[in-house]
């Protein structure tokens, strides 16, 4: 297998409320729902940095596709990491998810690390980390 990651699929219970706080709320950059015409077809896309895409999918869809029941959300089995390039740009970040809707569950705070860092979880309950780590800053876009 190749070590190539080129789509992240977050499954969400409201796909128009997502795309809400993902488009408005974060400023992620979509066309919008596509693929309402099919039966477990409508989904959005996000273009992130180095050709990844964000994908929301409601989850009875991604179930119904897999052949596997629906299961219980669980905010601690997936976690998402967005670092940025400084300690200023954590608390932004977590400011405008909170703004946007997210629930903030952890204060930015300094880490053991030698980083900073905080956690907010989107309307669906995923996790998300924001955080500046001086050893992996991100590239410029």
């Amino acid at each position: 297998m190749q070590p190539r990651i080129t789509l992240l699929t977050l499954c969400v219970d409201d796909l128009e409320r997502a795309v809400r706080f993902y488009r408005d709320g974060l400023g992620l950059q979509t066309p919008g729902i596509v693929g309402q015409q099919f039966e477990h077809g409508a989904v959005a896309f996000f273009d992130l940095a180095s050709g990844l895409r964000l994908a929301l999918w409601p989850r009875a869809s991604l179930a119904h596709d897999a052949q596997l029941p629906v299961g219980p959300r669980s905010a601690t089995e997936f976690c998402v990491a967005h670092n940025v390039a400084s300690r200023e740009e954590v608390d932004t970040v977590l400011g405008e998810a909170q703004r946007a809707g997210a629930t903030i569950v952890k204060p930015a705070q300094a880490t053991f690390w030698g980083g900073y860092a905080g956690y907010f979880q989107d309307p669906d309950g995923h996790l998300w980390e924001v955080a500046f780590n001086p050893e992996l800053l991100p590239q410029e876009s």
